[in-house]
């Protein structure tokens, strides 16, 4: 606000230019980003990639400030080369199916837990786990200590302990959150997963455990949603444990 209003005293800008910055929204057409979100909520503008095409992506990021630090989830392989070819500075994640730029130093205290049942589950986590140290949160990832081995989870209690959230992905039955329920007192953020056989009903059945979770106070997600969940962590660290108010 600070850099429209100088410039506009300067005259470097009009008002109507000014205004349109202050507006909080770039327009491009049939695309309305959303560049206010930040001071407004602490959460960052992010563009959700699937449905678009290449083009429309491209001029999203070349429609952004040079200080931006984009982040592109849900994108396919084909188009998350392609726009990596097209702005080599941006880093590509295969697994979580995220281009981003620079990360933030880290933001917080504490770091946040990130448990998966199985590692078939490793897809939805890795969305969560890069969205999350995109934004300058240190994450302890714990992958595939679901309850068909309940000994691999008990034995790792003192590290999750230590952290401020943990989110705890599952497919199959769904039953890990509430494990992790009995055990934790940190707010917990359950992610079903779509990962199973087919009376799973890609991700309904372990959704509805997570909603029935007999542990309470279980927060739950949509199915495969791992930015969702990164997202909800954010918010409670920027409550719980802030070292940096700002983005």
């Amino acid at each position: 606000m600070k850099e429209i209003l100088t410039a506009l005293l300067a005259g470097r800008i009009d008002l109507m230019e000014a205004e349109k910055a202050l507006s909080g929204v770039l327009d491009l057409g049939k695309i309305q980003l959303d560049t206010d979100r930040q001071r407004r909520t602490g959460l960052p503008e992010v563009i959700y990639g699937e449905g678009k095409s290449l083009a429309q992506l491209q001029q999203i990021l070349q429609a952004l400030p040079q200080e931006a630090r984009p982040l592109v989830t849900r994108l396919s392989a084909e188009i998350g080369l392609a726009l990596k070819d097209s702005f080599p500075s941006l880093e590509w994640h295969p697994v979580a199916r995220i281009l981003k730029g620079s990360s933030r130093k880290k933001r917080f205290s504490k770091p946040v837990a990130l448990l998966t049942a199985g590692s078939s589950d490793q897809e939805v986590a890795e969305e969560a786990a890069v969205c999350l140290e995109h934004l300058g949160v240190e994450v302890l990832s714990l992958y595939d200590v679901g309850i068909a081995g309940p000994h691999r989870l008990l034995g790792r209690l003192a590290e999750i302990k230590a952290c401020a959230v943990a989110i705890v992905v599952a497919g199959m039955d769904g039953a890990l959150p509430s494990f992790a329920g009995g055990l934790l007192a940190l707010p917990i953020i359950a992610v079903p997963t779509s990962v199973g056989y087919g009376v799973s009903f890609s991700g309904v059945a372990p959704l509805l455990t997570m909603l029935n979770s007999c542990a309470a106070g279980v927060s739950v997600v949509n199915i495969d949603n791992g930015f969702g969940a990164a997202m909800a962590a954010l918010r409670i660290l920027q409550q719980a444990c802030p070292l940096q108010a700002s983005y």
